[in-house]
């Protein structure tokens, strides 16, 4: 398939439905690792992140985590997802 066809059978995605708060893995990649809770929290603590209860302050997830430093975006995207629970992104109504 050329170029040319593809500019004229677009693929069409439907309805976007807004979704709150920033996804973490936008967020954490704006961060150097390893890095310690307090400077994600001063950096980073008022970003809205997705969550599946509606968007959820950073901050507030952080200080539910008994961590302080973490070693890498990995570790620091598992302990926050854990803090928010699992299941699919709440949507804008």
């Amino acid at each position: 398939m050329s170029e040319d066809d593809e500019a004229e059978h677009p693929i069409e995605l439907g309805d976007q439905t807004p979704v709150e708060g920033a996804p973490l893995a936008r967020v954490s990649s704006r961060l150097h690792w390893p890095i310690e809770a307090s400077e994600i929290d001063r950096r980073e603590g008022e970003t809205p992140i997705r969550s599946p209860d509606g968007p959820v302050k950073l901050e507030d997830l952080l200080s539910t985590i008994d961590v302080t430093y973490f070693s890498s975006r990995q570790e620091f995207e598992r302990h926050v997802r854990e803090a928010m629970g699992a299941g699919p992104v709440r949507t804008a109504e």
